[in-house]
C-alpha cells in the first residue's frame, strides 16, 4: 500500500509516540490486561491512520470532452441547484462528496482544463456534511476552464476534525485527469459547482471513488 506524502511525518510521529507509551506501560505494568488492551488500541489506531493516508493508484482512461470525474472518495450528500455567490454569482448544479475518516483523503483533478482561479479562505470547522460548511468552513476554491470552454468550480472544505487543507493547483496551470489536486486531513468534503445543463450521473447517498466514478457530462 502506497502512503501519501502528506502522511509521512504524522505516521512517523504517531508511531513513535505509541511505541514509547507501550514500552513505558510494559515496564511499569508488565504483561497485564491493561497493557494488552492499550497495545490492541494502539495497533487499531495505527492501522486507521495508515488507511487514512493511503494513496490509491488509479488511472481514468474513459476521457471524452466535458467529462467530470469524482475528485474524492466518499458519499454523495448533495445534488441540487444552488445560488453560487463566490465566483459565478448565479445558479449552478452542486454535487458534494462527504469523506469519512475511513475514506482515502487524497483529492484528484476532476477534468482536463486550465486553472483560472485559486483562492484559500479561512473559516470555521463545522461538520462537513452540513450545508453551511460550503460557505462558512475553511476552504480552498479552484475554478477550471474545460477544453470546451465550460467552467466548473471545485471546493475543498475542512470538516470538524480537518485542520489542514493542502492544494497543489496553481492559477494558470493546465491540469489533467489522474493528477492529484491536493489532500484534506481528517474528515472533510469536496463540492463541485457545475453548469445547470450538466448531465449528472450520480445520486444522493451513492458511494463514489476519486479518479474513477463518472460524476457528470457537460
Amino acid at each position: 500500500m502506497k502512503i501519501h506524502k502528506e502522511g509521512h511525518k504524522i505516521i512517523l510521529y504517531t508511531f513513535g509516540i505509541l511505541i514509547l507509551i507501550n514500552l513505558t506501560l510494559y515496564r511499569v505494568a508488565g504483561k497485564t490486561l491493561f497493557f494488552y488492551f492499550f497495545l490492541l488500541l494502539s495497533i487499531g489506531l495505527a492501522v486507521m491512520i495508515i488507511n487514512f493516508f493511503r494513496s490509491p493508484n488509479r488511472v481514468y482512461a474513459n476521457y471524452k470532452p466535458g467529462t467530470i470525474v469524482a475528485p474524492a472518495d466518499g458519499t454523495i450528500v448533495v445534488v441540487e441547484e444552488v445560488d453560487e455567490n463566490e465566483y459565478f454569482h448565479g445558479k449552478r448544479l452542486q454535487v458534494s462528496i462527504f469523506m469519512s475518516l475511513f475514506n482515502a483523503h487524497v483529492n484528484w483533478i476532476p477534468c482536463n482544463g486550465k486553472i483560472i482561479e485559486y483562492k484559500y479562505q479561512p473559516g470555521r470547522f463545522r461538520a462537513a456534511y452540513l450545508p453551511k460548511s460550503s460557505t462558512e468552513n475553511e476552504r480552498s476554491t479552484i475554478v477550471i476552464e474545460l477544453d470546451n470552454g465550460e467552467k466548473i468550480l471545485v471546493r475543498q472544505i475542512a470538516g470538524a476534525m480537518a485542520k489542514r487543507i493542502v492544494t497543489y493547483a496553481k492559477t494558470g496551470e493546465y491540469c489533467r485527469f489522474n493528477q492529484q489536486l491536493g489532500f484534506i486531513k481528517f474528515g472533510s468534503r469536496v463540492d463541485l459547482l457545475l453548469p445547470l445543463h450538466a448531465d449528472v450521473k450520480v445520486k444522493l447517498d451513492e458511494g463514489v471513488k476519486g479518479n474513477r466514478t463518472l460524476i457528470a457530462q457537460i
